[in-house]
């Protein structure tokens, strides 16, 4: 591991603990195992640092976008993608979803000027469904509301993992991965039952 590696794991956990304001350099140079000289020689200072972090955070979504988008897809094929690579991302960081909310209390326009970098193909999304529903193969949706509620439903297990555990599987960390295994599945077939289209008859 090389000691920029180093630096960035010590960073995403101490942001994480203590947030942008309550996160010190000499704290992340000391989680890092190095001294204060050599974090500054890597990343001038804190904001870059931040940066950096949730840039790198934020890239790994991308991928779930682009698969998803990758070939022309029928809505089923993009959920199951987006919805699976999601998942997938936020079981290996699952302190991601926590620490965005954190940072938009703390200073909303910052967060909004990194994420407004990472250019998500939005219009690509609304053009696949527009298509979709041109054919009739789903209700009239607004991709905006489309897209908000199936994030919303991926996210949420992992910002109140605590009350979940404790509510609805007793602190049973089995049973609570294997809930959220099934979260693919359950989110794909939830949407699509409230937006595909009914089949239309014969006489009709």
């Amino acid at each position: 591991m090389t000691t920029e590696e180093q630096i960035l794991i010590a960073a995403r956990k101490v942001f994480v603990q203590k947030g942008y304001d309550g996160a010190r350099m000499q704290e992340i140079a000391n989680e890092a195992g190095i001294n204060k000289a050599l974090l500054h020689y890597y990343f001038r200072s804190k904001d870059k640092l931040f940066e950096q972090i949730f840039t790198e955070s934020f890239q790994l979504i991308r991928p779930a976008f682009e698969s998803a988008l990758g070939s022309e897809p029928d809505i089923r094929s993009f959920l199951n993608l987006f919805v699976g690579g999601y998942l997938q991302l936020l079981e290996q960081l699952p302190y991601v979803p926590q620490f965005v909310i954190q940072e938009l209390n703390r200073d909303p326009q910052k967060l909004v000027g990194l994420i407004g970098k990472q250019k998500i193909p939005i219009e690509s999304i609304k053009s696949m469904i527009q298509k979709e529903i041109d054919k009739g193969t789903l209700l009239p949706v607004s991709a905006e509301h489309l897209m908000v509620s199936t994030i919303a439903l991926i996210v949420f297990p992992f910002i109140a993992s605590p009350i979940l555990k404790t509510v609805f599987f007793n602190q049973d960390e089995e049973r609570y991965n294997h809930f959220i295994h099934e979260r693919r599945d359950h989110i794909v077939n939830f949407i699509l039952g409230a937006i595909t289209a009914p089949k239309r008859t014969q006489n009709e």
